[in-house]
């Protein structure tokens, strides 16, 4: 006999935005941890200033990638920002492997 599993969840799609409470709510980050990525590039918001601030739906997963390696590895967030960006580099690399067919 089997048994059928139901996910329910959201794709968060490029035309979602969220507004700085929004996506401090939906990755559990305080504000000022947001803030600081944005201080360093990490998080990009359209906007003129925090109360304005919308994050598309992509910052979404960048920001708790940012979250993640600071707790886990007690990162700053000028390191931070290095980190993800060696990660984004590390995967443009893999891409451009993967269409020469390469990898």
């Amino acid at each position: 006999m089997s048994t059928a599993v139901v996910v329910q969840g959201v794709i968060v799609e490029q035309t979602l935005h969220f507004s700085l409470g929004e996506l401090c709510r939906a990755c559990g980050a305080e504000t000022e941890q947001l803030m600081s990525l944005v201080d360093e590039g990490v998080l990009e918001p359209a906007g003129s200033g925090p109360q304005d601030w919308r994050f598309a739906g992509p910052s979404l997963r960048r920001a708790h990638a940012a979250l993640r390696l600071t707790r886990d590895l007690e990162l700053n967030p000028a390191a931070t920002a290095l980190v993800l960006d060696l990660l984004d580099e590390i995967e443009a690399l893999r891409s451009r492997l993967r269409r020469a067919g390469l990898e």
